[in-house]
C-alpha cells in the first residue's frame, strides 16, 4: 500500500463525513425522544467538571458569582448543586453568573442544546456574522452587475 493511502486509511469503526451528516439529518428530523430535556445529571456533570478547574478555588467562583449576581453565593451552595447525593438544583438564573465566574461555557452549552438552540462563543459568532456579511456583499454585488448589464442594454436602444 503507497503511502498515501496508508496516511488516509480509516479505522473500521470510524464514520465518514458522509455518515456523520446522514446521522445528523436523521436525528434532527425526527422527534426528540422522551426525557431528552431532562438534562439534570449532565448539567451537575458538566459544573462538577467545571468547578475542578484548576486556577480558581470554590471559593473564588462563589465570590465571583456574589458580585455579578449581587446576591450571596457560598460554596456549600455550589457544592450542593454539584453533589450527587442531593437535589439541589441551581436556579437558571445563576447559570450565566456561573459559567462567567467559573470560565466555563459547558453548562450554557448544554442549555441550549437541550432547547434546540446552538451555543457559540462570542469570537465564533463575530466570525459568523462577519460570513453573513461577506455573503450579503456578494448578493449586491451580483445584483448591481446585473442591473449594470441591463442600464447597458437600455443604453444602446435594445430591450432586453
Amino acid at each position: 500500500m503507497s503511502k498515501l493511502k496508508q496516511r488516509f486509511a480509516t479505522a473500521e469503526n470510524q464514520l465518514s463525513l458522509f455518515d456523520i451528516l446522514t446521522k445528523e439529518q436523521a436525528t434532527s428530523s425526527a422527534p426528540p425522544a422522551e426525557g431528552s430535556a431532562n438534562i439534570h445529571e449532565r448539567l451537575r456533570l458538566s459544573m462538577r467538571d467545571c468547578l475542578s478547574h484548576p486556577t480558581k478555588s470554590r471559593w473564588q467562583i462563589a465570590g465571583d458569582m456574589s458580585h455579578l449576581l449581587g446576591v450571596e453565593i457560598t460554596k456549600s451552595m455550589l457544592d450542593g448543586w454539584v453533589a450527587e447525593s442531593k437535589e439541589h438544583r441551581i436556579p437558571a438564573e445563576y447559570l450565566p453568573a456561573f459559567c462567567r465566574a467559573a470560565e466555563c461555557s459547558e453548562p450554557v452549552r448544554i442549555l441550549a442544546e437541550a432547547s434546540g438552540a446552538f451555543l457559540m462563543k462570542s469570537e465564533e459568532a463575530l466570525r459568523a456574522e462577519i460570513q453573513k456579511w461577506d455573503e450579503q456583499v456578494k448578493k449586491a454585488q451580483a445584483e448591481k452587475k446585473r442591473r449594470t448589464i441591463l442600464l447597458a442594454t437600455y443604453a444602446q436602444g435594445q430591450k432586453p
